[in-house]
C-alpha cells in the first residue's frame, strides 16, 4: 500500500471537530448536546446577506477575478474606512474564508523550513496551515494568571533565529478572548521593524469588544507598512460561516502580486458567497450593537457560572466570544470525550474543546478547554450546570 506524505501524518486532528463522532453517538443515545466547541453564532445572518441570493438574477454562475469581484473588494475598502483602515481594492485579496488567505500568506511569505512565532495557546488551525507550507511554528507561552497577554519582548527576542520570517497573532485572541492593548502592539511593533520581519493580523473579531476597551489594528501601525498582513472574515461579523469569504489585506505590493498568483492557482473565490459578503458590507452599525451587548449578556453567563466552580480559573475575555479556563482535570482530551461518551446530567451534556490542540508545546493545555459562547443565555446556562456536575464526579479530577 502507497505510504502517508509526512505532511498527512504530521497534520493535527482539530480540536474542534475531532469529537465530532462521539458527540452524534451521545444524540442517538437521546442525549442533548450543547456545542460550546466551535464557533458557531447562533444569531441570524443578516436579512441582506440571504435576500442577495434569493434575488440573485444570473444564468450562469461565472468564475470571478482571482482577487474577488472588484465591487465586494470595493465594499469592503469602505467597510475599513469606517475603522480608520486605508485600504485600495488592489490591497486586497479574497480568501475561501480567512483560512485560505492566512494559507496565501504564509505560502507568499515563508520558505520551507523558515519559523513563524505565535503566541500560545492559538487558533488551532495556524498550525495545520504551517504544515502545509513546511513552515515551523515556534511558540512562545502566553499565561492564565495574566488572563494570556501578550508575552514580555524578551521572550521573543530569545525566539528570533536567521530561520524567523514571521509573527502571527489573533486579537482579539481565539481562543482566549484577549485582546491586545495599544501598548502591546506597539511592542510587536518595535520587534518586527529592528528583525524587518512579517507581521501576521488576525482580526476577524474586531467588532467584538466589551467594557468599554477599543480595538486596534495593525494596520496602523507606522513605519512597518510593508512588512504587515491582515486577515479578515465575515463568518463570525454576521453569523455566515458557510459562506466562506474571507480576506488578505496589505499594503506591501509584491506580497499582494505574489499572493495573487497562488489565489489565481485555485482560480477564484465561491461567487455566492461573494454576492453575500458584498450585501453584508451595508448592514447598519446598530445590527453590533445589539449583537455586542448580547455577547457581553453571554460571556459573563459563562464566566461568572465557572467562577463559583471549585478549582476553576476563568480570566474575564474583553474581546470575542471564546473563553480559556483551567479544569481541575488530570488530560482535557479525556474529559471531553467522557462528557460526550459516559456523563450525562437530566440527559444533557456539553461539547468543548480540548486546549491541548492550541499549543504546539507538547503536554501544554492538559487542564484546560475552550469554551464557545455562541448559545443563547439559557441554554448556556444549562450548559454550565453540566459543567459544574460533571467535574464533580469525572474520575480524573485533581482536586
Amino acid at each position: 500500500m502507497p505510504k502517508i506524505s509526512d505532511k498527512g501524518q504530521q497534520m493535527p486532528a482539530s480540536p474542534i471537530r475531532k469529537l465530532v463522532p462521539y458527540a452524534e453517538q451521545a444524540k442517538k443515545r437521546g442525549t442533548t448536546v450543547y456545542h460550546l466547541n466551535i464557533g458557531q453564532p447562533d444569531i441570524p445572518t443578516p436579512q441582506a446577506m440571504i435576500d442577495a441570493m434569493h434575488k440573485l438574477d444570473v444564468k450562469v454562475i461565472e468564475y470571478s477575478h482571482s482577487a474577488g469581484i472588484l465591487s465586494c473588494r470595493q465594499k469592503m475598502c469602505d467597510y475599513y474606512a469606517k475603522h480608520n483602515i486605508h485600504v485600495t481594492p488592489e490591497e486586497i485579496i479574497i480568501g475561501a474564508g480567512a483560512s485560505e488567505a492566512i494559507l496565501f500568506a504564509v505560502q507568499t511569505c515563508l520558505n520551507p523550513g523558515d519559523e513563524m512565532i505565535i503566541p500560545e495557546p492559538f487558533y488551532a488551525n495556524y498550525n495545520g496551515f504551517s504544515i502545509s507550507a513546511g513552515v515551523v511554528v515556534k511558540p512562545i507561552p502566553s499565561y492564565i494568571d495574566t488572563g494570556f497577554a501578550l508575552p514580555p519582548i524578551e521572550e521573543f527576542e530569545k525566539a528570533i533565529t536567521s530561520k524567523t520570517k514571521a509573527i502571527m497573532i489573533c486579537n482579539p485572541n481565539n481562543p482566549t478572548g484577549y485582546l491586545y492593548s495599544k501598548e502591546e502592539l506597539e511592542v510587536l511593533r518595535q520587534i518586527v521593524k529592528k528583525y524587518d520581519l512579517f507581521l501576521f493580523a488576525d482580526e476577524v473579531y474586531r467588532e467584538f469588544c466589551y467594557d468599554g476597551t477599543t480595538h486596534h489594528s495593525v494596520m496602523n501601525l507606522e513605519g512597518i507598512e510593508n512588512n504587515v498582513v491582515l486577515f479578515d472574515s465575515v463568518s463570525k461579523r454576521f453569523s455566515a460561516c458557510g459562506i466562506r469569504i474571507g480576506a488578505m489585506v496589505s499594503r506591501n505590493k509584491e506580497v499582494m502580486q505574489t499572493a495573487l498568483k497562488f489565489a489565481q492557482a485555485r482560480l477564484s473565490p465561491p461567487s455566492l458567497g461573494q454576492i453575500a459578503a458584498e450585501a453584508a458590507m451595508d448592514t447598519p452599525d446598530s445590527y453590533f450593537e445589539g449583537i455586542i451587548n448580547e455577547y457581553l449578556a453571554r460571556r459573563n453567563t459563562v464566566v461568572e457560572a465557572l467562577g463559583k466552580m471549585e478549582g476553576v480559573t476563568c480570566p474575564t475575555p474583553k474581546g470575542a466570544f471564546y473563553v480559556t479556563p483551567s479544569l481541575p482535570i488530570d488530560d482535557s482530551d479525556k474529559f471531553c470525550q467522557w462528557l460526550l461518551e459516559e456523563f450525562g446530567h437530566n440527559n444533557q451534556t456539553v461539547m468543548l474543546a480540548p486546549a491541548t490542540g492550541f499549543y504546539a508545546t507538547p503536554g501544554a493545555g492538559k487542564k484546560e478547554v475552550r469554551i464557545s459562547y455562541v448559545l443563547n443565555v439559557d441554554n448556556l446556562k444549562k450548559a454550565m450546570e453540566c459543567i459544574d456536575q460533571a467535574l464533580q464526579v469525572y474520575p480524573g479530577r485533581t482536586l
